[in-house]
């Protein structure tokens, strides 16, 4: 933390005053970096601590507060709610994004929080570092999508500064990056006259100096750089005239503009598409709290624009300072052999009460520029969904990793998005030719006949019984291809997983194994297809592509007719670790761990490991396994390698029901689902007119669902997931939720180069789950809407046949 209280510099004395305030800041950051390496050393740090430490700058009036510090729980809620409570306190918060780069999907809390300003790192060549942190934002996975963060990048590798005693020493990290730009900070809070510094400045205006000011790099993305390298003396410009105002950032998105908006501009628009969600931030300027006066509209600057539909989710309150607009654009149907742009504006209202001495509220009037790509709707065996609702991500829950080979990283934490730790394997598939949508919501809410493979990969969550149902009717009669990756699961292995947190103060242990299996054989039963309890391990090569196989499982059901390949892999599952000693030679059967079969109309492909597909710990990927068996599910070509007449099965693998994984019967999985406990319905991320419905051709609402093992508790919505353009919850402070007594594991070492120094373990952090979520006012609006709607639906079917 560095205050200044300066007055107006001119241009020549801000160059010299940047030059005494780095000097500064290189003395008391690397003192910091020294306790840091020191606290990283004890593996420990305590929520309480900082708490304290915030509760000391609110109540000494600062005016800047740098943070190189971070973590992956952004569900530590008495930490996240004082962050909340500093800036509404107007002190302008920045904070180190995370040195987990170059994986995607690994913001660190709190610099991916919205009122904080998130800061990556570049060399001097003004490349992204590559251990800088990598967007999207994950808090608002799966219905929604991520923010952009971060907000800006500085440079954090090989800088030099002042060792503890005497000397000096050069250190790389993004807590390296965040104090140069909290230095940047306070000279641009010395430009304002002292007289109207609390008036001007506030967390937003400092963010919107920022970034409006900041130099947009050449090549990365804007989930890479933000918008792009801080200048200082673009920014000093901006706050010399600057007045009171609400924006949205980023303010423009332009598929013309690639790499930077990628992934927008790798994948067009087209009719019949899962909306594509684009999730700004509002930084509002006018006051801590804000308000949308009224819906946002879209502006169409030609008749082509009128072919895009958007619906907007946005919240009632902006607080503190700032708030989202998410936009989900569809093309319309009538758009379908459409190709060309489509340019125009999104206006918001936004609003705040009146300063003191004001007659009337601030108001400003926001845009959003969008230039997008829209081409013919392509053919169906082109187009891939991606299952994103059925994946479980850190935080809340114990969710291990997938690779159980990987020391440093025990959770599985990365979003398993397909722009998050899958963003390869993305622009992959597109290479091919493939357009890939994201489903958020059941497999009741998308439409089989527009798709030719449902692509299902390492997934923790259960199944309704109606997606059950109806995935089976989609692969059997409408031709839709599945493709199943899956990953380890073994309940011994779980078991010796348990560990005690000294943080918060309990055990700890994995709610599921790297993909749930009993929940994916419940789905693929009906195909004959189940995986076994085998953690396998190896190296294998098909038609000369090698392969490492890390920590899958084995196929142990399939039917006669399908082909299977067996590899001589190692099984290291507590159980197999035995077996291994004791089998030798032809008396040791190998493990099948891919399968392709036709049933039915359709065709199915399942492959045991994920880790060949996700970013996070790939030793080698498997992405041309992955086109092979894309294109036998979406268009019946068969490779002659994987269809040879050698791994045709004559008969099916048997295995009884009593020695298939069975699930835990210790653990509240359905704390953590969004299938147990829950009602069927389509979020907002699915077609617009299956919102609010159970999907299509389901009309009877659903039913909360038990199954063995799990406690049927129902949580409302439940944790994971994100219910947007609703009234928040009263806010509580820290205090009223325990601020002391909670813990938590900060990683203050952690955001430091790991080349630098020695990384800690990843241990679990604090995860609070409330006894219940209670539902928006959004969701009771449209239960009671849902409930006249069938009552009228009764009423017209009264006397008739038809069942409403």
């Amino acid at each position: 933390m560095i205050t200044l209280g300066m007055g107006p510099l001119s241009l020549v004395l801000l160059l010299v005053e940047i030059r005494n305030v780095l000097d500064l800041l290189r003395t008391r950051r690397f003192m910091l970096s020294e306790f840091s390496q020191t606290a990283s050393l004890l593996q420990v740090s305590y929520t309480s601590w900082f708490l304290d430490a915030f509760n000391y700058a609110i109540a000494t009036n600062m005016d800047v507060l740098n943070l190189s510090i971070g973590g992956p729980d952004y569900l530590d809620l008495p930490f996240v709610e004082k962050v909340w409570e500093i800036t509404a306190n107007n002190i302008i918060m920045v904070s180190a994004i995370g040195n987990d780069g170059p994986l995607y999907g690994t913001l660190n809390n709190p610099a991916d929080q919205s009122d904080v300003i998130g800061v990556g790192g570049i060399d001097y060549d003004d490349h992204i570092a590559s251990f800088s942190s990598r967007g999207m934002s994950t808090w608002e996975i799966p219905h929604g999508y991520g923010r952009v963060k971060p907000d800006v990048v500085a440079y954090g590798r090989d800088i030099m500064g002042s060792k503890i005693s005497t000397g000096c020493k050069s250190l790389s990290g993004t807590s390296v990056a965040s104090p140069v730009v909290a230095g940047i900070v306070c000279l641009l809070v010395s430009v304002i006259p002292e007289a109207r510094r609390k008036d001007l400045l506030n967390p937003a205006s400092m963010k919107q100096a920022l970034v409006e000011g900041s130099a947009k790099l050449s090549g990365p993305n804007m989930y890479e750089q933000g918008a792009g390298r801080v200048d200082l003396l673009q920014s000093y410009e901006i706050l010399k005239s600057y007045n009171p105002r609400a924006s949205i950032f980023p303010s423009i998105l332009d598929y013309s503009d690639c790499p930077y908006s990628w992934p927008f501009c790798r994948q067009p628009l087209y009719a019949g598409a899962m909306p594509v969600i684009f999730n700004t931030t509002i930084l509002n300027g006018m006051g801590v709290i804000g308000y949308i006066e009224s819906p946002p509209t879209w502006h169409p600057a030609n008749e082509e624009g009128n072919l895009l539909s958007i619906h907007f989710k946005y919240p009632d309150v902006i607080w503190p300072w700032t708030g989202y607009l998410a936009l989900h654009m569809q093309i319309k149907e009538e758009g379908a052999q459409f190709a060309g742009e489509i340019e125009g504006n999104v206006t918001v209202k936004v609003y705040s009460p009146p300063a003191p001495g004001e007659s009337g509220p601030r108001r400003t009037t926001c845009s959003l520029q969008l230039k997008l790509k829209v081409i013919p709707t392509p053919p169906r065996a082109k187009r891939v969904l991606w299952d994103q609702f059925h994946s479980i991500k850190y935080p809340p829950g114990y969710i291990p990793k997938d690779s159980l080979d990987v020391r440093n990283d025990i959770l599985d934490w990365h979003g398993d998005h397909l722009h998050t730790n899958f963003h390869i394997m993305f622009n992959m598939l597109r290479d091919a030719g493939y357009y890939i949508e994201t489903l958020g919501s059941p497999l009741t809410c998308f439409d089989a006949l527009q798709y030719g493979t449902l692509l299902m990969v390492d997934l923790e969550d259960e199944y309704f019984p109606e997606e059950i149902e109806k995935l089976k009717y989609d692969v059997v009669n409408t031709k839709l291809g599945l493709v199943v990756f899956a990953e380890w699961y073994n309940v011994d292995t779980m078991v010796k997983m348990r560990f005690f947190d000294d943080n918060t103060r309990s055990w700890w242990t994995p709610i599921t194994g790297g993909a749930n299996i009993p929940a994916l054989n419940n789905l693929l039963a009906s195909f004959g297809i189940a995986f076994g309890d085998k953690i396998l391990n190896g190296d294998f090569s098909i038609d000369g592509e090698q392969s490492r196989y890390a920590s899958g499982t084995n196929i142990a059901r399939f039917p006669a007719g399908g082909f299977l390949h067996s590899f001589p892999l190692l099984d290291s599952s507590e159980s197999g670790a035995t077996q291994n000693l004791l089998q030798t030679g032809s008396s040791k059967e190998d493990p099948a761990v891919l399968g392709l079969l036709e049933i039915g109309d359709g065709r199915i492909g399942v492959y045991g490991d994920s880790n060949c597909l996700d970013s996070s710990h790939m030793v080698t990927n498997c992405y041309w396994l992955l086109k092979k068996m894309l294109d036998f599910t979406s268009s019946n070509i068969k490779d002659p390698v994987l269809f040879s007449k050698f791994s045709k099965r004559d008969s099916p693998i048997v295995t009884d029901e009593n020695l298939l994984p069975s699930r835990r019967t210790d653990v509240n999985f359905s704390t953590y689902s969004s299938v147990i406990g829950k009602e069927l319905i389509c979020q907002s991320d699915s077609r617009f007119e299956v919102w609010g419905t159970k999907g299509y051709n389901l009309h009877v609402r659903g039913r909360n669902r038990r199954l063995p093992g799990y406690r049927g508790i129902d949580l409302g919505q439940g944790l994971n997931n994100t219910v947007e353009n609703t009234r928040p919850t009263r806010w509580k402070s820290a205090k009223d939720q325990g601020e002391l007594s909670s813990s938590r594991s900060k990683y203050l070492g952690g955001l430091f180069n790991r080349d630098e120094i020695d990384m800690s373990f990843l241990v679990a952090t604090r995860w609070i789950v409330p006894a219940g979520v209670a539902a928006s006012g959004v969701l009771v609006l449209l239960s009671i809407w849902r409930i006249r709607q069938r009552r009228r639906r009764r009423r017209r079917a009264s006397g008739s046949n038809r069942s409403a």
